[in-house]
């Protein structure tokens, strides 16, 4: 792809999707070649869009807060390798020279009465539910294969279920349509005057705070904070993520821990909303309205903000899926994505990346960068099951950059070697460039927003 070749179609979707003026999409540029494989799904081209519209999304940004318009709109750049590398940047992480372990033991493909179910036990208590949920008599992958062989799929989706673990059946259809972005309330309000902002970090005094998990909006915070934004990642304390899960997303941004039922903390948190410009979150459907902190209730407080929602299922899904948690391997599973994927023997399969995760992100980051050019006082709603329905009805094969699997991809170009609180990262960059340094360790941060 040279520079300038032809508008993008994934892009234009995505731009159209997240509202943005279509005479711009021209003004992307593409170059390099990338490599996502040659599965059955247009999982480049996800790729390509997603960091597409982000691009355009940022140079919007930038052209507003220098007093421009669409006029004065900088054409960003797509290089296909760094996009290629980025999306994969888990596998590509070392820390100290280990390489991170991806998925742990009990979490795969498991063949049923009827089929095949998928489990996902990264975490300890999601590893326990699993285990006392099919009464296993250890940790082991045998001891689930012999517990869920006379079972059928969903019925062993539904006692893990049950006992708070993770486990979706494999359906062999595409699931119900979902929107790529849901636009769900415009207050009329305006945020803070931003001002001019540095070249290549529009974004730069936004005060963000990330109330999110694991990689999808992890990816579009670490995104921001390359930008330019102050992010603060908020979690609680009895909720601990995984090191090497942060290791790779907590590039660009704070970590501290707070208990919102404990008062001292709570009090904390609401200063840090306060003074918050930008708020994402990435638990289920109704998980966080019993703290106030749903968008309706945010933005009836702070009418000004930009608040991005972000799950699993689909904000329109139907019961039992609407409030239920999810992970992008879980999504591709139940979503008909693994079927699709299957090889020959008829065993699934999964894409060549976690792309709903990776493209959900950089769909959050873009949302949230155009919310912020046009003033603020909105609220978006994304998720991986509506960019899992982008990727199986909305894109194909035939738009700009078709050729990405071709020779001449390397991803050493893109690969970093950093300092962190976990010890020397190697490391992906970002596709919009590098972060300089790498992350904290998880939840050891101060709860304070840095001087503007």
């Amino acid at each position: 792809m040279t520079l300038g070749e032809e508008w993008d179609s994934g892009t234009a979707q995505a731009w159209e999707a997240l509202g943005g003026a279509p005479e711009l999409v021209g003004r992307v540029r593409h170059r390099g070649v990338g490599d996502l494989g040659e599965g059955p799904l247009p999982v480049a081209e996800l790729a390509r869009g997603t960091v597409g519209a982000c691009g355009l999304a940022a140079a919007e940004l930038a052209a507003v807060r220098a007093g421009g318009g669409p006029q004065d709109v900088a054409p960003p750049v797509v290089d296909e390798g760094a996009v290629a590398t980025a999306f994969v940047s888990e596998r590509h992480l070392r820390v100290e020279g280990r390489t991170p372990v991806t998925f742990a033991p009990l979490s795969g493909f498991w063949r049923t009465s009827d089929g095949w179910v998928r489990t996902h036990a990264n975490y300890p208590h999601h590893e326990a539910a699993l285990v006392r949920a099919l009464r296993l008599p250890s940790a082991i992958p045998e001891a689930v294969s012999g517990a869920v062989a006379g079972r059928t799929a969903v019925e062993v989706q539904e006692l893990v279920y049950g006992a708070g673990g993770l486990a979706v059946a494999v359906a062999r259809d595409y699931g119900e349509p979902q929107p790529l972005v849901e636009p769900v309330r415009v207050t009329g309000a305006r945020g803070r005057n931003l001002g001019d902002a540095p070249a290549g970090r529009p974004a730069t005094g936004v005060r963000v705070l990330d109330l999110t998990r694991v990689i999808a909006g992890p990816v579009a915070t670490r995104t921001l904070g390359l930008l330019g934004a102050d992010v603060l990642r908020i979690d609680p304390p009895r909720l601990p993520e995984t090191d090497d899960a942060y290791a790779d997303t907590g590039f660009g941004k704070r970590s501290a821990l707070l208990d919102l039922a404990d008062a001292g903390d709570r009090a904390v948190f609401e200063g840090l909303l306060a003074e918050a410009d930008v708020v994402v979150t990435g638990y289920r459907p109704g998980a966080l309205e019993p703290y106030g902190l749903g968008a309706g209730q945010l933005l009836e407080r702070w009418p000004g903000l930009v608040v991005a929602e972000l799950c699993a299922w689909g904000w329109r899904a139907a019961e039992p899926w609407a409030g239920r948690r999810g992970f992008d391997s879980l999504v591709q599973a139940g979503y008909g994505i693994a079927a699709a994927c299957a090889g020959p023997d008829g065993r699934p399969g999964v894409l060549p990346a976690q792309a709903l995760d990776h493209g959900t992100g950089y769909l959050v980051a873009a949302g949230v960068l155009r919310a912020l050019a046009e003033g603020g006082g909105r609220g978006l709603r994304f998720s991986l099951a509506g960019t899992g329905s982008w990727l199986v009805r909305g894109l194909s094969r035939a738009g700009a950059g078709a050729e990405a699997g071709a020779s001449g991809y390397a991803a050493e170009p893109w690969l970093r070697v950093t300092p962190s609180g976990y010890g020397v990262l190697r490391h992906a960059a970002s596709p919009f460039g590098d972060w300089g340094v790498g992350p904290s360790r998880w939840g050891t941060d101060r709860a304070v927003w840095l001087p503007r």
